[in-house]
């Protein structure tokens, strides 16, 4: 799965530097969150980013490119947090509240590229995203990995007891379910203080429906 690698581009053409890469990324994902896939063009891509569209272009050949890749770099932002977290040597219970509380962190931290991954899961039978199946793939390979890094420790939590038998794919859909709604419906410039609380929320209960209580 090589365009699925942490840190490496999903698509476009080589440039001078990820900083530029990142800066168009963040400028489409502010202007898809906004506009939606359709009403949004390249001009207003390089209008959010204050910039020609002559340097989008230098980057990638078209707004299709540019989906998939806010896409998939919101994936690996989140594999890149959350799979340490997994991977920790701690009770299954603190795992996954730590797991689903940066989760929910990023969703609002990042709210913009996580609407358009929202986005992403009506988009993919869209002619211009549908020709791009080696990205898709690439995405839905992202997603499996992610969501077996909660199921592997929901699976560890109910053998050890500390949670209740449960059907562990389906439980964790729901779970990232209820999370990957979050960038819908929050308003992003609330405040740190709001983004722990609802973040805190969110992990403790989750933690304690698995728990039984």
């Amino acid at each position: 799965m090589s365009s699925s690698e942490i840190g490496r581009p999903a698509l476009g053409r080589p440039g001078p530097g990820e900083d530029g890469r990142k800066a168009i990324l963040d400028a489409a994902a502010r202007a898809f969150a906004r506009n939606g896939y359709f009403a949004t063009s390249i001009d207003a891509i390089a209008d959010e980013l204050g910039a020609t569209k002559g340097r989008v272009y230098h980057y990638y050949r078209g707004k299709a490119e540019i989906f998939l890749d806010v896409v998939v770099t919101g994936m690996r932002d989140l594999i890149a947090a959350v799979e340490p977290i997994a991977r920790q040597d701690a009770p299954p219970g603190e795992r996954v509240y730590r797991m689903a509380r940066v989760h929910a962190s990023l969703m609002m931290l990042r709210n913009h590229a996580q609407r358009v991954s929202v986005q992403a899961l009506e988009m993919r039978s869209v002619a211009e995203i549908a020709i791009h199946h080696e990205v898709l793939a690439d995405v839905f390979a992202l997603r499996r990995r992610y969501e077996q890094l909660f199921i592997d420790v929901v699976e560890e939590g109910v053998r050890l007891g500390d949670f209740a038998a449960t059907d562990s794919g389906l439980v964790v859909k729901s779970v990232l379910g209820a999370l990957n709604w979050i960038p819908i419906w929050y308003a992003p410039g609330r405040g740190r203080d709001d983004v722990e609380h609802v973040a805190d929320t969110f992990a403790r209960f989750i933690v304690n429906g698995l728990k039984g209580s």
